[in-house]
């Protein structure tokens, strides 16, 4: 028997075991990982960007824990000697009527207290001497990190708190028996009073188990990346980002100086045919069908069709991507940029066609569910641990 079970041995289903462990040191604390080693998702597949929290709108969840939580995952970093750099990025408006644009992101840094600074064309050459821009923001406390090493150590200090992290164990169904809840797996049953879902692309499905309904629905996107040729990476000095468009609710390609000095090019972001699509090629009918009936994404499809269309090309035509990626560094070509791992975002929907903009936790019976956590999800995963720890209730504490 076991006080929590966290289903999703992700960033997040990891931050908050070690929370919880935290929170309530004499707890028995369970992780449930399907894949047999970790991170193999979101945590190990996204561009390692600690975020600042400045796209993120004032009083919501994202704006509020990323903010924290570039503080804490930096604190944490330098606490266990995890190998991360605060680089900064700019922000660049690359023609006169993004300045506008550019005006609202800078006064929403000023708003979350961040060291935000305008750059005129000149400032920028000093900083990223090959972009070419009209105006620009600077946001000094982005950083970077390999969360596949943050993720290592959650799960090292998770065990030294006495809590147990089983890989390889798909969750299937859970049932309430006895005011208990039974967790059938591919690997036999598990008892527990409180379950926590932290299950990412499946994180609706588990929150039915549950027998909560969420509304929203998981729809994938992948995220499909490129990175410059060791003899190029020379064009980017830190992180480069567009003004976001606010007729997409997605970012825009980027460029990324990662961890081991490559850099890293993207996303586009088009439909995955699966959850857990990381290739064109990647097609599991069940879920296509899920998402083609699902009223929600067609409202979403008429919405964005144009930028839609403008992902897909880029998707299949290099010269297209390139294209994106000039507006910020005329000089990078084909020739530039080879294939890297793709990402999956697991967005959740509602049915009215609006993606859900925040992070979504709810309440079942028994139960906490964590059903939207995209980007800065990793960056905010301390955070999101110890904001769900504080929802628990005591009464379900047990002792070892």
């Amino acid at each position: 028997m076991h006080d929590y079970a966290i289903i999703g041995g992700g960033i997040v289903g990891l931050g908050t075991a070690l929370a919880v462990g935290k929170r309530y040191p004499k707890a028995r604390i369970l992780v449930l990982e399907k894949e047999e080693y970790l991170a193999q998702h979101q945590a190990g597949r996204n561009s390692g960007v600690i975020h600042s929290g400045i796209y993120y709108k004032p009083g919501s969840m994202k704006a509020r824990f990323a903010v924290e939580g570039n503080r804490s995952m930096v604190e944490f970093c330098r606490e266990h000697g995890i190998k991360h750099e605060v680089s900064g990025k700019v922000i660049v408006a690359t023609k006169p009527s993004e300045l506008p644009l550019l005006d609202s992101l800078f006064q929403r840094g000023l708003d979350h207290r961040l060291a935000v600074a305008r750059l005129a064309p000149d400032q920028m050459q000093e900083i990223e001497p090959h972009v070419r821009c009209v105006a620009g923001i600077r946001v000094p406390s982005t950083g970077i990190v390999n969360y596949r090493e943050v993720s290592a150590k959650y799960v090292e200090l998770i065990k030294s708190q006495g809590g147990t992290v089983q890989t390889g164990t798909r969750v299937d169904r859970v049932r309430q028996v006895n005011g208990m809840l039974v967790i059938e797996t591919s690997h036999g049953q598990f008892e527990a009073r409180f379950i926590i879902n932290c299950a990412g692309l499946f994180s609706d499905r588990v929150a039915r188990f549950g027998g909560l309904k969420p509304g929203a629905k998981i729809i994938p996107f992948r995220g499909e990346y490129y990175e410059l040729v060791p003899e190029r990476r020379y064009l980017v000095k830190s992180l480069v980002y567009p003004v976001p468009s606010p007729d997409f609710p997605f970012l825009g390609v980027h460029f990324t100086r990662m961890i081991d000095d490559s850099v890293h090019v993207g996303p586009n972001a088009v439909l995955a045919f699966k959850r857990e699509g990381y290739r064109r090629t990647d097609i599991n009918f069940a879920d296509l069908f899920e998402i083609l009936t699902f009223p929600g994404f067609w409202k979403l499809a008429g919405k964005y069709y144009r930028e839609g269309i403008m992902e897909m090309a880029r998707s299949v035509s290099k010269r297209a991507f390139v294209k994106s990626l000039q507006e910020l560094i005329p000089e990078v070509t084909e020739d530039d940029l080879v294939p890297t791992d793709s990402g999956v975002r697991a967005q959740a929907l509602m049915p009215n066609g609006k993606l859900v903009d925040d992070f979504l936790i709810m309440k079942g019976k028994n139960s906490i569910h964590v059903c939207n956590a995209p980007s800065p999800a990793a960056t905010a995963s301390l955070e999101i641990g110890c904001f769900i720890a504080n929802q628990l209730p005591e009464a379900t504490l047990g002792r070892r």
